[in-house]
Order: structure tokens, then sequence, then C-alpha cells
């Protein structure tokens, strides 16, 4: 059996992320394979780096860490609309989330980790899914986590990228690709919420990327070969108030996310049947 953990895009939401893993660990189960699109390659990187239950314990840390100092969107408004008017392409910074990434990954890259990594990216050159799977760790997770509007392209050699959300925001069909024969997929809970029609421009392009999100999600769930167990865990901790406009800044709950999550995982994998802990 080979398992891979495919954890999804999804900004602050990506919080749940941590409860879903916790439950995973906790009911023994480790991955041979982990991919991630997003905040979910910056999650993702942490497990591929340390596989065991550990790495809960540092997720949490840094993502309380993000709720206290709101660096990576914390810039003043008037700062945002500055940079937006004198770049033309965005409205933060990328240096905080470079610096924080920096500080925790250092100069590690792909072929050091104990278990196989691979990130999405979007490239713009070629108009192309990209699958960071050498090199810097760090370049592939700013990459990965380029969100349109919020952060400039990130350029690694030759090349530019924004999120990997925009090409594979839930990777299932890639872990498959890959030779995974069972899959947990880590998900922020978008995909299982109903639609409404857009009433404003911004609502417009949520709508649509969420479109186009669902239906590779779905499609490709539909194609699993037989032999192939999926679980789709819920993320318990997120609803529709994280729809809203400024939702992508709301850090104030993420402990509660993680907390609802977990618990709700747990009873996923009960009800599923997944325990991998040794047998007394």
């Amino acid at each position: 059996m080979t398992t891979a953990f495919v954890l999804g895009g999804g900004g602050v939401l990506g919080a749940v992320e941590v409860g879903m893993l916790r439950a995973l660990f906790d009911r023994g189960v480790r991955p041979d394979l982990v991919l991630g699109t997003s905040v979910g390659a910056l999650n993702g990187a942490l497990v591929a780096r340390d596989p065991t239950p550990a790495v809960v314990e540092r997720l949490v840390e840094l993502w309380e860490q993000a709720a206290g100092s709101k660096d990576v969107y914390g810039d003043r408004p008037l700062r945002t609309v500055r940079r937006a008017l004198a770049t033309g392409t965005h409205v933060y910074s990328p240096k905080p989330l470079r610096q924080r990434l920096a500080e925790e990954l250092g100069d590690l890259r792909f072929e050091d980790l104990p278990v196989r990594l691979q990130v999405c990216a979007a490239s713009i050159e070629r108009a192309a899914e990209h699958w960071f799977d050498s090199g810097p760790l760090v370049d592939a997770v700013v990459a990965s986590a380029a969100v349109p509007g919020l952060l400039p392209p990130a350029r690694v050699g030759d090349e530019h990228y924004l999120d990997g959300g925009i090409v594979n925001s839930i990777p299932v069909g890639r872990a498959v690709e890959l030779g995974a024969t069972r899959v947990f997929v880590l998900q922020v809970g978008r995909v299982d919420r109903p639609l409404t029609v857009p009433r404003r421009p911004w609502e417009v392009a949520r709508v649509s990327f969420e479109i186009a999100r669902r239906h590779r999600f779905v499609r490709e769930v539909a194609a699993l070969p037989d032999d192939v167990e999926a679980h789709v865990l819920p993320a318990a901790g997120t609803g529709p108030r994280d729809d809203s406009v400024l939702a992508y800044r709301d850090f104030a709950s993420v402990r509660s996310r993680m907390e609802l999550t977990w618990e709700a995982s747990l009873a996923h994998l009960d009800e599923a049947g997944v325990d991998d802990r040794p047998v007394d």
C-alpha cells in the first residue's frame, strides 16, 4: 500500500489541515507521498520534512504565530493601496512569507526529505500546471502560494509562477499518477458548500474559480480506479462566513478550526475503519 496525503489550497483555511493531520497521526497513518498546493504546499513541506506526530505541534505553533503577527497580510491599508498603484499587480509584499519560510525550512531541498513531496504551481510562460519535485523548498512553496492580486508572481529560474490552485487546487489525480493506492484528501471545505449566483464583481471571480476548482476535483474523484482507497476528510472548522471578500485575513479562529476539524476527522476515520496503529 502506498499512502498519499493530498493537501489542497485555501489560504487561512489551511489551518483545518492541521486538525486533519493530527487525526491521521492519532490513528497511526503515515504518508509515503505528500502533494501540496498553495497553503497545502506549506503544510505539506513540513509534513514531508517530519512525517511524525511532532509535526502537528510545530504546525500549531506556526499557525498561532501567524495569527498573532499577521505578517503576511498585515500591511496598513494605505501601504497596500500604494503598492497596488505602484505595481499594478499585487497589494502585499512577498518578503514576510519568504522570510518565515526561510526561517523554518532554511536551505532544505526536496532531495533532503525523508518522504517524497511534490508542490504544484501555475507557470505563466507555459500556461501550464508545474510540479516542483527538486531544488530548494522555499522557492517552490512561495511559487505555489503566489495568490493572484494579493502577492506578485514568483520567479524561479527563468519562469514566473502563480498560485497552484489556479491549475490544480486539490491534486487527487496526481497522487494516483504517482502510484498512490490509498489517498487522504485534506481540503478546506469549499467543495462541500453550495454556490449562489454572484451579485457583485468580486463575487463573480470567486464563484468562477470555485466552479473550476470543484469541477476538476469531482471529475478526478469519480475517475479514481476501483483499487484506490480514497478518504475526503471533513473540514468541520469552516463555513459560509469564510466566503467573504476579507476572510483571507481572518487568522483569529485558527485554533477552533483545528479542534473542530480534528474531532470530525477522527470520527470519519473511525467510521471508515482506518487505524494503522500496531496491535498489542
